[in-house]
């Protein structure tokens, strides 16, 4: 990561790669959301190099905004990096800690109830939930935050024979969430299935 960040501070200094140096945390947007999505589209693959090399380009973005900032002396990378390692410890009490968690189910319940205690001052449940995803992404999530119970085929019909396109998209998601498939997911390999047609 040492070697990474070096690099990075090479392309930003006054002699080095004139795109580098004009970029700022709100130009880079589109790049970090499109190494993300190429990182997930690597793993439908299931290709390990092509995912590593994706991992890698997302990697990149950390280590751009963290030297971007580290020149505007608002935070480092070690910052961002005891973040994270710090939440981890504090949201697994069950490894680092004694709060007993056995299944996967407890483990999700206490770190939903560890996040809330952190309180992250948003304004509202919505909020939590990153307007930058995915349509149908955002929608399972703020679906699950606000306890929206899943949906049924005849849901999604009744909506459609409304007229109301919007809230069938809603249901949709919600009757995803009962069959525990992710909206998001399903329709980028659905996507991918007619794209490979010839």
């Amino acid at each position: 990561m040492e070697r990474l960040l070096e690099v990075m501070r090479r392309l930003r200094a006054p002699d080095g790669c004139p795109w580098d140096k004009e970029q700022t945390h709100l130009s880079l947007r589109p790049y970090m959301l499109e190494e993300a999505a190429e990182a997930v589209d690597a793993m439908s693959k299931g290709d390990p190099q092509e995912l590593a090399e994706e991992l890698g380009d997302v990697l990149l973005q950390v280590a751009f905004h963290s030297v971007i900032a580290e020149q505007e002396g608002t935070f480092s990378y070690p910052q961002v990096e005891g973040h994270i390692v710090d939440k981890l410890i504090r949201r697994h009490p069950h490894v680092f800690g004694s709060v007993k968690a056995d299944t996967p189910e407890e483990v999700s319940a206490n770190w939903r109830m560890i996040k809330a205690a952190e309180g992250k001052g948003r304004a509202s449940v919505c909020d939590e939930v990153p307007r930058s995803l995915g349509a149908l992404a955002r929608a399972a999530e703020i679906q699950k935050k606000l306890g929206v119970p899943p949906a049924s085929p005849r849901d999604v019909i009744s909506a459609l024979e409304e007229g109301d396109l919007a809230e069938a998209l809603w249901r949709m998601v919600a009757l995803c969430r009962r069959e525990k498939v992710n909206p998001e997911i399903l329709l980028r390999e659905k996507c991918d299935q007619n794209c490979s047609k010839p």
